[in-house]
């Protein structure tokens, strides 16, 4: 089968990096670490595994940050080369292992990514997964499997990017018959606003900055609302169809570069002050009372330290990777409270645990909110190219979230197409 992969090669990532801001085509062309290849489909590791035959397989911002060469290679301990790319995913159960028979064939599906100690095979959990805190697993390079936190980074698992994929029976969450498989391939990024949200929980009336107009900034506002915060909800965002999305979902105020100076905007929203050093960018006083950055980039990551009020919560959502150039002193003179986000985990929701994936499902399919029309592009794989080309083009594209679709061979998923 065709699918894309990304690989260690030293000679490829050094050319990318020297390359590729300059000509950004260089990150998926001939001479790229990322490559559409032929691949035998991967075996499934052990008895409670199934295969997964791609519906739709979903563009993630993580995965454009390994393209790019933007994530810290610091993550590569948890990954295994070459991986099949593709975490975001909804699909169709097709074969099933002796100890997942119980799993109904041809089941829709969406496969939770991650990969801790109960895909492992390890008997006894590490603390945190007995926690349900499975994001924060310390065996994520030990077990049966190589190396990877989530499928989609790890060899021995593929990724949605590719016709067919395997996963435990643990990583399996139904799907409703009613839900589409547009929503269902957003259960993944909206999981990871909900517990990013559930991470920074902001009190009624709180003003509460969103920072990026892509789909995790635009799922932190939807989260925000599916679950009934009462905040008032002031987003920043690039583009104006951002701006429009962001208005739908529920943000109270939308700033955006069309409108005038960024920074003036930001003050007038938060009745701020800015104060001008001897040197440097001005000085904030005032602000949001919890900040979600969700682009990861140097600017956004001090934009959201500077705009958090004193005593505030500033929440990393986007891939940070190794910003540069952070002024880090609001941090310690506004004793600001700086937490990271990662993935999902299990939650304690209007009185009982559940995973934030699953979570999302429920929220999508009891018509709390509807998320599918943020599926604004697809692509068959092949197209791989020109797909990366427009979700990294974004001003010219208007994209929110891309997709590769497999549905015109996944003949038999009948249900939610």
């Amino acid at each position: 089968m065709r699918a894309v992969q990304f690989s260690d090669s030293i000679p490829r990532y050094a050319l990318g990096k020297v390359v590729g801001k300059a000509r950004p085509g260089v990150y998926w062309g001939k001479t790229a670490c990322t490559q559409l290849r032929d691949v035998t489909p991967p075996s499934l590791p052990g008895p409670e595994w199934v295969r997964v035959r791609t519906l739709l397989g979903g563009i993630c911002g993580s995965d454009l940050g390994t393209i790019t060469l933007h994530a810290s290679t610091s993550t590569s301990v948890f990954t295994s080369f070459p991986f099949t790319l593709g975490h975001e995913n909804v699909g169709v159960v097709s074969e099933r292992g002796t100890g997942a028979l119980d799993v109904p064939e041809r089941q829709r599906v969406v496969v939770n990514p991650l990969l801790p100690c109960a895909t492992r095979g390890i008997a006894v959990p590490c603390p945190a997964c007995a926690r349900g805190d499975e994001n924060r697993c310390t065996a994520f390079d030990l077990g049966a499997l190589a190396p990877g936190m989530l499928t989609g980074f790890c060899r021995d698992t593929g990724g949605s990017w590719s016709a067919e994929f395997v996963a435990h029976r643990t990583q399996l969450l139904p799907v409703a018959d009613t839900l589409s498989d547009e929503a269902a391939v957003l259960a993944e990024p909206f999981g990871v606003a909900i517990h990013a949200v559930l991470r920074a929980w902001p009190q009624d009336g709180q003003d509460v900055l969103v920072i990026g107009g892509g789909i995790i900034g635009l799922s932190v506002i939807a989260a925000l609302r599916a679950l009934g915060s009462q905040a008032r909800i002031v987003a920043s965002v690039r583009y104006p169809f951002q701006a429009q999305a962001a208005r739908d979902l529920g943000a109270d105020v939308v700033i955006s570069p069309q409108q005038g100076k960024v920074e003036t905007q930001l003050r007038e929203a938060f009745n701020a002050r800015a104060l001008k050093p001897v040197l440097g960018p001005d000085v904030v006083v005032g602000g949001a009372a919890v900040v979600f950055e969700c682009v990861g980039s140097s600017g956004s990551v001090a934009q959201a330290l500077q705009y958090a009020a004193a005593g505030g919560v500033v929440l990393l959502v986007g891939l940070a990777g190794q910003p540069s150039g952070v002024d880090w002193t609001p941090i310690w003179l506004k004793e600001l409270d700086l937490r990271g986000t990662f993935c999902y985990a299990t939650e304690t929701w209007n009185g009982q645990r559940i995973n934030s994936m699953a979570l999302a499902l429920d929220l999508m399919t009891l018509g709390v909110v509807s998320l599918d029309h943020l599926v604004t592009h697809r692509f068959a794989l092949d197209d791989y190219a020109h797909a990366l080309d427009t979700v990294t083009s974004k001003g010219g594209s208007s994209v929110i979230k891309a997709v590769f679709d497999f549905r015109d061979t996944a003949t038999d998923a009948t249900i939610g197409s």
